[in-house]
């Protein structure tokens, strides 16, 4: 049963701060890499714990360089990083003292990724560091073994909130903490029933929430619960594979709150790396991801699932550092700015800073881009890039910008209005 105790939120601090760096790198990595066959391998492949445990046992990511790894955020524009630090198969990518089923001691890896990615965040300083970690637990006996084990429900709770204590307490200052494996609007059958908690029994929320804004009172909450509303204590509304709003996923809510929001979504089809997966995005495609993100309010956390040696796939990194080109020219359109107020269309959206406002022109069907919803106070228009001054008319309610070839960006084309 859940409760609607109050909770603490993120600062004010935090949340505007999270609000501000708009673009993040969301990583996927564990023993999947090891068999990448399959995001969920040990759920899709019905593979047993003791089998899987091989596989974990075989992770020895050698050629893993956390410098590299958030040089290549930084070159990309991404302003923070959210790191799997479990995933559903329960195996722990950091140095836990609660677990030897861990990174530090099951492979012969020996080393605590975690560690060296917060370390190598504060060598550069611009880039934040954030834990994802799943609710759920494939592996652990308290979850999905009590009656075998003995265990209770109240041990996996131990479990999953000394897990976050740790987190929240062994590396310093964190950006965020995002949650995933608790969906309520998800229909369950045998083949996955076993995902679920006891009934009757939750993940206590209110205490976990409020032990993370008591140890990070910076650090925003996200759970990935695909429903609506938020809980109390959550301080952003996540959306996954899809835009604010719209629904293609299957699986979000149609609902935008009032909280701030977030977009995570893949490069190609898949979390994990899978071997043999394409179908790459364009960057062009990103970078309208990026600003239709944040016109809508939303942060951007763009996802690379490394390889089993440690290294980020080469296309994964071409991709990254092609809209990382656009935002070192760009970027005043995107950060630290807000949901934009003129109407979008079917070629542009907006961002906004107070009185500035920022269009994004995405493609061209003529000359002109007429937008509706344009505040009384703006007066003029000019490109981001190089300043040129625009043409302007008002036609009725209708504000018609154009914008000559030679300015124009194959990627976004960006207009200031002021």
């Amino acid at each position: 049963m859940q409760t609607t105790t109050q909770v603490k939120q993120a600062s004010e601090k935090g949340l505007n701060r999270y609000q501000d760096i708009r673009f993040g790198m969301f990583i996927h990595w564990g023993p999947t890499a090891v068999a990448p066959r399959h995001d969920w391998l040990m759920h899709g492949e019905s593979i047993s714990v003791p089998e899987y445990e091989k596989i974990a046992a075989r992770l020895n990511p050698t050629k893993f360089n956390a410098d590299e790894w958030v040089s290549i955020a930084a070159d990309a524009g991404q302003k923070y990083i959210v790191f799997t630090t479990k995933h559903h198969d329960g195996f722990s990518m950091y140095d836990t003292a609660l677990s030897d089923y861990k990174i530090t001691a099951f492979t012969p890896f020996k080393r605590d990724p975690v560690r060296e990615l917060v370390n190598a965040c504060a060598k550069r300083g611009d880039v934040k560091m954030g834990f994802y970690h799943s609710l759920l637990d494939w592996h652990h006996p308290a979850y999905r073994f009590r009656k075998e084990s003995g265990l209770a429900w109240s041990d996996y709770i131990a479990f999953l909130h000394g897990q976050v204590r740790e987190l929240c307490t062994n590396y310093g200052e964190i950006a965020s903490m995002w949650f995933d494996g608790d969906w309520p609007n998800h229909v369950y059958d045998e083949k996955d029933s076993y995902f679920l908690p006891p009934e009757g029994e939750w993940y206590e929320y209110d205490k976990l929430y409020d032990m993370i804004h008591t140890l990070q009172p910076d650090a925003v909450i996200i759970n990935n619960r695909h429903s609506d509303p938020i809980l109390p204590g959550e301080d952003v509304q996540g959306f996954e594979q899809d835009l604010p709003g719209l629904n293609t996923a299957g699986f979000n809510s149609p609902t935008i709150s009032d909280k701030p929001l977030e977009v995570c979504m893949t490069i190609n089809n898949h979390w994990f790396h899978i071997a043999g997966s394409v179908n790459y995005k364009s960057t062009k495609q990103l970078i309208s991801n990026l600003v239709r993100s944040a016109s809508a309010g939303a942060n951007y956390l763009l996802n690379v699932g490394p390889l089993e040696t440690g290294e980020i796939v080469p296309t994964h990194i071409s991709r990254l550092r092609g809209i990382g080109a656009w935002l070192k020219e760009n970027g005043e359109s995107v950060y630290g700015t807000r949901a934009g107020v003129i109407n979008p269309t079917a070629i542009s959206v907006s961002t906004r800073k107070g009185d500035t406002h920022y269009v994004h022109v995405l493609d061209y069907i003529s000359d002109s881009v007429t937008l509706t919803g344009v505040p009384d106070t703006v007066k003029t228009a000019r490109l981001l890039k190089g300043g040129e001054a625009l043409p302007i008319e008002h036609r009725d309610d209708k504000f018609i910008v154009t914008i000559p070839e030679s300015g124009r960006d194959p990627m976004d084309t960006v207009v200031v209005l002021s």
